[in-house]
C-alpha cells in the first residue's frame, strides 16, 4: 500500500478542489478564420479565467445551424455558447430560446455599431454580441479599371458595373470581368441577388405577406445578373461561392468581385496575393435605389436558455467580442487580421487605418449604411436585407436560389424559376398561416 505524505496529500487534494470547481464550457462555431484564430486564443482566455475550459463544437456552416436550432428546439442544453446571426438573433429572441446578454460599462455596448446592435436585439435587449460584421462590397482591380479608361468616383450603379465588365473581360488570358456568387442557397447566391432585387426596386413580400417573386422588378433583377455572368463571368459559375472566387481573385482571375467587406481582408494579404495591391474598395452598386443594395450579416455569440453554466458564457462572450480581444488578435497577428464590422473603435484606431488603406472607410460606410429595417423601395412587412426575418425563410430562399442557379446554368428560364419559386413561396406561406 502507497502511503502519501501530508503535503502530497494537500496537493491532490487542491488538484481535486480546483478540477471539481472548474466548469466545461461548450461553444458551437462555424469553422471560418476568425474564429478559428478564437480557438487558437484558448489559452489567453483560460489564463485570466482559470476556472473555466473551453470546450469547442466546430461545424460548417450549414450543420452548425441545423445542429444549434435542433439543441435548442429540443431544449437540449448541449451547449453554452451558440454562433448565431442577424438573421437567427430575433427570431430565437421571440420564441424565448435566447438569454439576454449583459454588459458591463468597460465592455461599451455603445461602441458596437448602431446597425449591428439593432440587429441583434429584441424588444431593446441584446441577443447576441456581434464577433465580427460585415456589408456587401465592391472589389475592384484599380489596374484594369484604369487600363479600361473608367473610373468608380461615384457609388457605381449595376449598368455601371456591367459597363466595367465588358471592358475588362479578357477570357484568352484567363481574366473575366465580373465574379460574383452563382452556387444556390438562401446564404449563398440568394445573399447577392436579394440586393439586386432590391436595388432594382423589388422585395420578398408585399405588405399582406404574399410573396412578390414574380413581380417585374424581380425579373429585371435576375435577368440581369444572368447575363451579366453569363457574358462576362468565368465559366461554371453556378459552382462557384466565396471560397472559390477568393482564390481566382488572388490568382488575378477577377476584375471585380462584389461580396463580404471581411473579404478584402484576404485581398490584401501579399503572403497569398500576389495582386494585393491593385486591389480598391467601394461601395456595393445599385439601381433605382440603394436601399438594401448593400448586405449586412454579423456572426455573433449568444446564450441558449437550456444553457448549463450561463453565468461562464457571459463571461466568455464579454471577453471574445470586446476592444482588448481586438487589441490581443492585433497584438499576435497585426491589425490587418483584426475581426471588423462590429465597434467604431476600431476605425478610430490609427493602426488599423494605416494597415488596411481605404478598405477600413469603404466596410464603415457600407455597414453604416445598411439598414435592416428601411430595407426596400416599396413597403415590406419583414426585418433583413438579404433575407426576411421569418421562420419561413429558410426553405423559401433555399428554393428560389436553386431555381435562380438552375437559369444561371441554362436549364430553365429566369421566367420558369421565379415562377416555380412564386408557386412554392405562396404555399410555404399559406402553409405557415400567413
Amino acid at each position: 500500500m502507497i502511503k502519501l505524505s501530508k503535503y502530497s496529500m494537500t496537493l491532490l487534494s487542491a488538484l481535486v478542489s480546483t478540477s471539481a470547481l472548474s466548469t466545461d464550457l461548450n461553444i458551437a462555431t462555424v469553422n471560418n478564420s476568425h474564429m478559428i484564430e478564437m480557438q487558437k486564443l484558448t489559452p489567453e482566455f483560460e489564463r485570466e479565467h482559470p476556472d473555466i475550459k473551453l470546450k469547442w463544437h466546430v461545424y460548417n456552416e450549414g450543420s452548425l445551424r441545423m445542429r444549434a436550432i435542433a439543441d435548442i428546439a429540443s431544449e437540449g442544453g448541449r451547449y453554452d455558447v451558440v454562433t448565431i446571426g442577424l438573421y437567427e438573433t430575433p427570431i430565437w429572441a421571440k420564441r424565448d430560446w435566447l438569454i439576454p446578454l449583459q454588459t458591463s460599462a468597460s465592455y461599451d455596448v455603445n461602441d458596437l455599431l448602431p446597425s449591428i446592435k439593432n440587429g441583434l436585439s429584441y424588444e431593446g435587449k441584446l441577443y447576441a454580441a456581434p464577433f465580427y460584421g460585415e456589408s456587401s462590397m465592391l472589389m475592384y482591380r484599380k489596374d484594369l479599371l484604369q487600363k479600361a479608361g473608367l473610373s468608380f468616383e461615384q457609388r457605381p450603379t449595376w449598368n455601371d458595373i456591367q459597363t466595367a465588365a465588358k471592358a475588362m473581360h479578357d477570357p484568352d488570358n484567363d481574366v473575366y470581368g465580373i465574379c460574383i456568387r452563382g452556387k444556390a442557397g438562401w446564404g449563398d447566391n440568394m445573399a447577392l441577388v436579394s440586393t439586386i432585387v432590391n436595388s432594382f426596386g423589388g422585395r420578398w413580400f408585399d405588405m399582406d405577406w404574399t410573396p412578390d417573386i414574380d413581380s417585374s422588378a424581380w425579373n429585371k433583377a435576375v435577368t440581369f445578373y444572368v447575363d451579366l455572368l453569363t457574358k462576362y463571368g468565368p465559366p461554371d459559375s453556378q459552382n462557384n461561392s466565396f471560397t472559390e472566387i477568393l482564390a481566382m481573385s488572388r490568382a488575378g482571375k477577377c476584375g471585380m468581385w462584389i461580396d463580404a467587406s471581411v473579404a478584402a481582408s484576404f485581398l490584401t494579404d501579399s503572403s497569398n496575393s500576389k495582386f494585393s495591391d491593385r486591389w480598391a474598395y467601394t461601395e456595393a452598386p445599385y439601381q433605382v435605389t440603394t436601399k438594401g443594395a448593400s448586405w449586412l450579416w454579423s456572426w455573433s455569440l449568444a446564450i441558449p436558455k437550456e444553457a448549463a453554466n450561463v453565468d461562464a458564457a457571459q463571461t466568455f462572450i464579454n471577453w471574445a467580442t470586446s476592444k482588448d480581444y481586438i487589441k490581443l488578435v492585433a497584438s499576435k497577428n497585426g491589425w490587418a487580421s483584426v475581426p471588423t464590422g462590429t465597434r467604431l473603435s476600431t476605425y478610430k484606431t490609427a493602426a488599423y487605418v494605416e494597415a488596411v488603406g481605404d478598405f477600413a472607410e469603404a466596410e464603415l460606410t457600407a455597414v453604416y449604411n445598411a439598414d435592416p429595417n428601411n430595407n426596400t423601395l416599396l413597403p415590406s412587412p419583414y426585418t433583413g436585407i438579404q433575407f426576411a426575418a421569418i421562420p419561413e425563410f429558410v426553405s423559401i430562399g433555399g428554393t428560389t436560389g436553386q431555381k435562380i442557379a438552375e437559369a444561371l446554368e441554362g436549364k430553365i428560364s429566369v421566367e420558369q424559376a421565379l415562377d416555380s419559386a412564386q408557386k412554392i413561396a405562396t404555399r410555404e406561406m399559406k402553409r405557415a398561416g400567413y
